[in-house]
This record gives structure tokens, C-alpha cells and sequence, in this order.
């Protein structure tokens, strides 16, 4: 599959899975520099990846899941990136942010190839949203074709609230 970044194209690595499939498993890094796998998230999980959080669409696409997650109810809010656990941590101190939780993909690279979300050419990740149920079924998948622009927001939202 392939993406834009900023209208050139960009192979990504690995697949892409599709609605009704098992969630892939994966390891990623939280703010203390542990590992956390997907059998350590519980619940119905929004998985939003996101090239790099200190920029401009990324911090606008945060904000806005960040602002809406708290009226969601159950569902938890993860932000992936490839972005140091360091710099997640102070971005969300001078964004703050409160109501979403930033992994990072740095270590292993392991969700955004299990997800098919990494960029082959740049080491990153493509800007893609996954909902994932309390069973572990993948319920919806958005992977944004131009890496530059914003997702569609109200899709995600009305599908997260007829879950």
C-alpha cells in the first residue's frame, strides 16, 4: 500500500488489516519507558498514529481527540508515534494533554508494521486511526492517503458512538 507525504509516494511496510479481522499484536513504549502490548490495553481502544506529535497536523489532530475523548465513555485514546517518550511527555505538559495516552513506536517499530502503517522511505508512521473492540476485532480502519492532511474526524467519532 502506499501513502502521500506532501504528494510524493511512500510505501508502507507490512498490512493494512480490515474491519472484522483480529487486532495484530504489538509492543510499543509508554512514558516510563515500559513496554506495553496490546494485551495490556483493555476495552474498546482508538489507535491513532501519527508521523510525529510536534507537528502541525499531528498537534491539531491530538488536540482535537484529546478535547473530544472525555465524552466518549469507555473507550481509551492511544496516540502512536515514533516520537521519544521524552518529548510526548513534554509536549503533552505544554499541550495539555490529558485525556489521551502517547505510546511510542521507537523501539521495535512493532505496531506500525504489524498495523501496515510505517513509512518505508522515513521511518515513521503514516497518519491512520484503527478502532479496536473490547474482543479484539478490528471495528474501523482510516489510513489518510496524503500524510499531510487531518483525518476524517466525524467518521471516527460516529462510529465510535454507534459501537
Amino acid at each position: 500500500m502506499q501513502v502521500k507525504m506532501a504528494g510524493s509516494p511512500m510505501n508502507l511496510v507490512g498490512t493494512v488489516p480490515t474491519v472484522g479481522s483480529a487486532a495484530p499484536s504489538f509492543t510499543v513504549v509508554a512514558g516510563d519507558l515500559s513496554a506495553v502490548t496490546q494485551a495490556d490495553l483493555k476495552g474498546t481502544r482508538v489507535f491513532i498514529t501519527v508521523p510525529s506529535i510536534d507537528t502541525p497536523v499531528c498537534d491539531t489532530e491530538v488536540r482535537r481527540f484529546n478535547k473530544e475523548a472525555a465524552a466518549l465513555g469507555n473507550v481509551s485514546i492511544n496516540v502512536i508515534s515514533m516520537d521519544l517518550p521524552f518529548a510526548q511527555a513534554r509536549w503533552c505538559g505544554a499541550a495539555g494533554i490529558d485525556a489521551v495516552k502517547l505510546y511510542s513506536d521507537y523501539k521495535d517499530r512493532a505496531f506500525g508494521k504489524a498495523f501496515g502503517v510505517m513509512i518505508e522511505e522515513l521511518g515513521l508512521l503514516a497518519r491512520a486511526i484503527f478502532i479496536v473492540d473490547e474482543k479484539d476485532v478490528v471495528r474501523y480502519v482510516q489510513v489518510v492517503d496524503e500524510v499531510t492532511s487531518e483525518p476524517n474526524y466525524d467518521e471516527v467519532l460516529t462510529t465510535l458512538k454507534t459501537l
